[in-house]
């Protein structure tokens, strides 16, 4: 498979070498690091720097310069860009992340300044500062970013703020009210969804604090919970087996109560060492809420 993922890049690069408003192209994910690298089942993951985004979000038959495509659509990616999924013959899954040219510049040279906000610093860090491949620079961009990226160290990445913080407990616990009633009303698709994604996102940023916050903070967490077995507190682990809930009224209902302690356990923890201020008489209600309405 590594070696049919090659060929699609050496095709890419053929293609893209002559498109004139393809500035920049790299390989970012597990084919371009060392720490948990490619296995037989990785994907290819390559960021398009262009001044002609519409384009390849809008059209796909620019995919056949470098294969055979079986399909492809298109999805928003974290960062808030588009990228156009694409499922190769012999199952080879590539996504070409499209970057607007104007705004990868603005961005490199507000990194540069200082500007950008220390929780996209952080998630650049992540994205680029795992390890790249430079396939094309024709402007050295990527030159540049790479420059800044060796200055910054993952300690210097600041925790949440107070307000951070609460932000993420509120959402946490309005939507925990928000599935009990649901469930209530015995709708158990919305229960379910709310429950398994939404609250899980929100548990997974409480996991990430909760892990810094007793390992320093510059222990490594990954990207949307990756390898979370390897970085997450022992005792986090232990309590994840109950936090996934099935399609059953009963099996929801433990694990919305399950979930809900487990975030609280781990945000008194948080606050504590963070010197913040938790909630407490507000979290305690709406704990107390959810109990006896799930008994009726």
């Amino acid at each position: 498979m590594g070696e049919l993922y090659k060929q699609l890049e050496e095709q890419f690069v053929k293609w893209a070498e002559n498109r004139t408003d393809i500035k920049a192209a790299i390989v970012v994910g597990s084919r371009a690091r060392t720490d948990h690298s490619a296995d037989e089942w990785a994907d290819l993951d390559i960021i398009m720097v262009t001044a002609e985004p519409e384009l390849y979000s809008s059209t796909y038959d620019w995919i056949k310069n470098v294969g055979d495509p079986l399909l492809t659509f298109i999805e928003e990616t974290p960062g808030g860009f588009l990228e156009r999924r694409v499922l190769f013959e012999g199952m080879l899954d590539v996504d070409f992340a499209i970057l607007p040219e104007e705004e990868f510049r603005t961005k490199v040279l507000q990194f540069q300044q200082g500007k950008i906000p220390p929780q996209l610093a952080a998630q650049i860090l992540d994205l680029f500062g795992r390890g790249i491949r430079v396939l094309l620079d024709k402007d050295r961009m990527i030159a540049r970013l790479q420059t800044l990226l060796i200055k910054i160290e993952p300690s210097s990445l600041p925790p949440p703020t107070q307000h951070d913080f609460l932000e993420v407990v509120n959402d946490f616990l309005y939507h925990a009210v928000f599935t009990a009633k649901h469930l209530q009303r015995g709708e158990l698709w919305w229960t379910v969804t709310c429950l398994n994604c939404h609250m899980q996102s929100l548990l997974r940023q409480m996991i990430e604090w909760h892990a810094k916050v007793h390992y320093g903070w510059s222990h490594e967490t990954w990207f949307r919970g990756r390898f979370l077995e390897e970085w997450a507190h022992p005792a986090v682990i232990e309590k994840l087996q109950r936090s996934i809930a099935h399609y059953d009224v009963e099996d929801i209902k433990q694990v919305l109560l399950s979930a809900v302690d487990m975030f609280q356990w781990m945000a008194k923890e948080v606050a504590e060492k963070l010197n913040y201020s938790y909630p407490t008489d507000v979290n305690e209600y709406v704990i107390e809420w959810i109990r006896n309405t799930l008994q009726q």
